[in-house]
């Protein structure tokens, strides 16, 4: 992409001083007639550069004129504007520092990277929670933010169903997962995560020191893992239909569907395919099986094909006649 390359051309430029055309054509692996077509681009856009004909000559940039972009490809520029997630980074207390940012690094590009920048803003938006999802009322998460950067320990006022309880705790990061925030922190020697929004009261107490190499993406990937192993504690063996194999994703833990899906039987003649899902227990997975209506029919355990039945047999009481 051009806006790439002249932001490249522009940060060999400063790095360097002076070069051939040959020298850039060669780094940018382009040709040199485009080189100083790039050259003067930047020029138009108010780049001090100049050119130098003959032996020992070459393209240079004014002595003591630097842009405040260095290492920022104009991709990398653009992602700012992509990815900035106005209402997560409002939500942590951020959104006047994106603003910032923002303002000061189209205050830097070149217009026609400016441009570049703005068309991915307009183009690409990023809403992070799903559909049907009302955000929770998450009031604490700007204090909980707070002691993540600070490294202080909290106490915390914790809600668990109808009663509240008091912890201590060293928070390490924070994760946004489905629109729900989540804190990861350090509780004596274990490591616990907490829902932000059931988080009634945080109070700052002393400092802690991070664990050294503490990686919170790393250790989400295995807690996320070992959580749904936990949760999905029976299997059901059942025959889903053709549109029934489509939906099941939907209905019940996309993982374990696909894992379903993936070890699923030969099709009969009408497209029919035995497979057997992890599940949380077999009330739930009657709970999320009725979603498939006549798509689907259970084989085992005999308390599920027994739950199914009785669902079905409801729905049809309630829906007959003329209402």
């Amino acid at each position: 992409m051009r806006a790439s390359r002249l932001v490249t051309l522009l940060f060999l430029l400063q790095r360097r001083r002076a070069a051939t055309a040959a020298e850039l054509a060669a780094e940018l692996e382009v040709s040199e007639r485009t080189v100083y077509r790039d050259v003067a681009a930047l020029t138009e856009a108010g780049v001090p550069l100049w050119t130098e004909p003959g032996r020992g000559g070459g393209i240079r940039l004014v002595d003591g004129w630097r842009t405040r972009l260095d290492g920022l490809t104009a991709q990398e520029a653009a992602a700012l504007f992509a990815v900035g997630a106005p209402q997560v980074l409002a939500e942590l207390g951020m959104g006047s520092a994106l603003a910032g940012a923002q303002a000061k690094l189209l205050a830097t590009l070149p217009e026609g990277l400016r441009e570049h920048a703005r068309s991915v803003a307009e183009r690409f938006h990023l809403d992070a929670p799903g559909w049907f999802h009302t955000p929770q009322q998450v009031t604490q998460l700007a204090a909980v933010s707070e002691a993540v950067w600070t490294e202080r320990t909290l106490r915390i006022a914790y809600r668990r169903g109808d009663d509240t309880v008091e912890r201590t705790v060293d928070p390490l990061g924070l994760v946004l997962k489905a629109g729900t925030w989540y804190a990861v922190c350090r509780r004596g020697d274990a490591l616990l995560t907490y829902r932000v929004d059931r988080i009634a009261d945080a109070v700052p107490e002393g400092t802690f020191a991070r664990p050294a190499g503490f990686d919170l993406a790393a250790w989400w990937a295995g807690s996320a893992s070992r959580f749904e192993t936990t949760m999905l504690r029976a299997s059901v063996r059942l025959r889903v239909g053709p549109r029934g194999l489509r939906v099941l994703p939907h209905v019940t833990d996309r993982d374990a569907a696909a894992r379903a899906v993936d070890g699923a039987g030969p099709p009969d003649a009408d497209g029919w395919r035995e497979v057997e899902l992890a599940v949380e227990s077999v009330a739930v997975a009657a709970g999320q099986l009725v979603g498939l209506a006549g798509e689907v029919e259970a084989l085992d355990p005999p308390e599920l094909r027994a739950a199914l039945r009785a669902a079905g047999e409801a729905l049809a009481a309630h829906n007959t006649g003329d209402g």
